[in-house]
């Protein structure tokens, strides 16, 4: 199957469900609501002609200049037997961080929910042990926003110059090497 019978395919279910599909890489994806997001991948692992039984990933992103679907969930699932890969997105405001988890569908999701929710702060209702994974208990904050400054502005223990910082050196660099 080609992506755009895939898609047409997905469509005579879930019309209402997609907000949008893509193709980069000439991988298929499709940003669907977080409410259909159970249903459609149920659908993608027991249809026969799809048979999307393997997960992937699972992933958290934060977009925070998007207002209401500030972070998001990527899901990547696989079908061994008949060749197809398809990516799957949903995004929710940062408000109310809550999307359907998926261990029931996959028991692979268990691990990779809970580090979503670990660095991410997204909440996988029906997961059976949402926790912190890698994080300590006691971290009132998730690392991988982009909340937080990448590096300590009061730092003076480092020097510019070997991180690209002094001035044209990026730009003679560009010159000498990009052509």
């Amino acid at each position: 199957m080609n992506n755009q019978e895939i898609l047409d395919l997905i469509r005579t279910r879930f019309a209402d469900s997609i907000l949008a599909f893509d193709e980069p890489y000439e991988m298929l994806t499709l940003e669907v609501k977080p409410d259909s997001l159970l249903p459609i991948l149920t659908f993608l692992r027991d249809e026969e002609t799809l048979q999307c039984g393997f997960l992937t990933d699972l992933c958290g992103v934060h977009y925070p200049e998007q207002a209401g679907r500030e972070l998001g969930v990527v899901y990547l699932v696989h079908s061994w037997t008949k060749n197809i890969r398809i990516r799957l997105k949903c995004f929710v405001p940062k408000a109310k961080p809550e999307v359907p988890s998926i261990v029931s569908l996959y028991d692979a999701a268990n691990w990779m929910e809970r580090e979503t929710y670990d660095f991410y702060g997204i909440l996988f209702t029906g997961h059976p042990n949402l926790r912190r994974i890698l994080n300590m208990d006691d971290m009132d904050y998730h690392p991988m926003r982009k909340e937080y400054a990448l590096e300590d502005g009061t730092r003076t223990d480092k020097d510019d110059r070997y991180f690209g910082r002094d001035g044209n050196k990026g730009q003679e660099f560009d010159q000498r090497y990009i052509k």
